[in-house]
């Protein structure tokens, strides 16, 4: 059994604050292989925002599951109350944004700040803290796990708007570990060979993105970011 299959198979290890760097780290190489005249203001996938406005989302979620792991003591039923905002009726609201004049290179700047912002946090705050998110009290691991997530769907709508996503194929142990983490109904229902065959598949089609043989395509999905004890 090849080695990746094989490590997507065994019981998962923790989601870590280097597998951040780690997903950040190679979907800004990807981006960075777009051609130069790529087309940014194409939509990104089936999404309807464009992929500049994707990578400023992608960017956005990375800081502000960050900021939740800020507070000594991080709120439980709310986000941490910045100002959010539209650029444009109907694309992202977003605490963050990148300036355009500094072109892609600046985008994607910001997008590997963003990024190290989180890495940060994860890897400097207690295991033992919690903090609110829409989809339930979370720690750490969980908010890595959720940026790793946003980063690898994220990075495949962009890659695809862009002309390049056959150059994107992130690493499947990766992908099974936030598969484990954040989608155990999905993972309870696929069974482990499905996890370790394709995890990457496995992630696309729980997202809403990719098919399976014999599975109707999702329309509606969540993840769940409570520790698996607490739940």
């Amino acid at each position: 059994m090849p080695e990746t299959r094989d490590a997507a198979a065994r019981e998962p290890a923790p989601v870590t604050a280097e597998d951040v760097t780690t997903a950040v780290r190679l979907a800004v190489a990807v981006l960075r292989k777009a051609p130069d005249d790529a087309d940014w203001s194409g939509k990104a996938g089936g999404l309807d925002w464009d992929c500049w406005e994707t990578v400023e989302h992608l960017a956005d979620d990375l800081f502000a599951y960050a900021a939740q792991l800020g507070p000594e003591q991080p709120p439980l039923g709310t986000e941490v109350p910045f100002l959010w905002y539209r650029r444009r009726h109907g694309g992202p609201s977003n605490v963050t944004f990148a300036d355009r004049e500094a072109g892609v290179a600046g985008l994607l700047q910001v997008l590997e700040s963003c990024g190290a912002l989180l890495t940060g946090m994860v890897a400097t705050t207690p295991a033992t803290v919690r903090a609110h998110h829409g989809w339930g009290v979370s720690d750490p691991e969980g908010f890595a796990a959720m940026g790793i997530v946003e980063t690898l769907v994220h990075t495949y709508d962009i890659a695809g708007g862009l002309g390049i996503g056959h150059l994107w194929a992130p690493p499947a142990e990766l992908c099974a570990r936030v598969l484990h983490r954040l989608f155990p109904d999905v993972v309870a229902d696929a069974g482990s060979e499905v996890v370790a065959d394709d995890p990457w598949g496995l992630l696309l089609w729980a997202t809403g993105r990719g098919t399976l043989p014999g599975r109707p395509r999702r329309t509606e999905w969540r993840w769940y970011g409570v520790p698996a004890g607490e739940r």
